[in-house]
């Protein structure tokens, strides 16, 4: 087995330092990047897709729950199977408080094929709370790109789609499948993939969040009870 090479404190510190310049490139090149992705243009859905839930029936506008932004995880879960995907399961257990999402604006929903009697049960196996929806019978997943035709058949992917609403009017401006999902999950994440972002005021384009009307400390971390929702 090949283990990391053995050297003084001093020696690694020297390394440590060599590797967190190369770290903040990183980090400033990903800042760049998430910022031309906020500069996507985006495409109004006019198309009715229902969904249900378990209030029912629901309108992607529903999926919303009264808030500017919608994050949906495409959950692979095809209509003839009992359990979900393994790797979008793990994806979806990292998935945090979703208050730090609700206090900026931004819902979360995971969206599956399978009919929402096979989603219940094995939803409330994983002891998961976030809100899951069955798009059976629409055609929300092919026009998404969550799920294409192969050889006559349907077959999935997983991946995340980001959504903006003005009012009634709902916009769509992201999506990412498979590897795209590497290394998100956390808050902060799944926000940089949103047209308004993390909503501070660092962020460009500059004054995007207020100008849609965001409160100039939606930003701000809070405790996840401490939020006013």
């Amino acid at each position: 087995m090949s283990l990391p090479e053995i050297v003084s404190r001093a020696q690694w510190r020297a390394r440590r330092e060599e590797l967190l310049l190369k770290e903040k490139a990183v980090a400033r090149a990903r800042d760049a990047l998430n910022a031309e992705r906020r500069r996507l243009p985006m495409v109004e859905v006019d198309k009715e897709y229902v969904f249900e839930g378990g209030d029912g029936k629901a309108t992607l506008l529903d999926l919303f729950e009264g808030r500017d932004q919608l994050v949906v995880h495409h959950f692979m879960f095809a209509p003839g199977r009992e359990t979900g995907c393994r790797d979008c399961s793990a994806f979806l257990d990292q998935i945090g408080h979703l208050a730090h999402l609700h206090a900026r604006g931004t819902s979360f929903a995971a969206v599956s094929r399978a009919p929402y009697t096979r989603i219940l049960p094995f939803k409330a196996r994983m002891g998961w709370t976030v809100p899951w929806y069955s798009s059976s019978g629409s055609d929300f997943d092919q026009d998404f790109e969550a799920a294409r035709e192969r050889d006559g058949k349907l077959v999935e992917r997983s991946g995340l789609s980001c959504f903006l609403r003005d009012v009634d009017r709902v916009f769509h401006t992201y999506s990412t499948y498979g590897r795209g999902l590497d290394g998100l999950g956390s808050t902060a994440s799944l926000l940089d993939l949103t047209a308004l972002g993390r909503q501070e005021a660092w962020e460009e384009p500059e004054g995007r969040a207020s100008a849609f009307g965001t409160p100039v400390d939606r930003g701000k971390i809070r405790y996840h009870d401490e939020y006013d929702d």
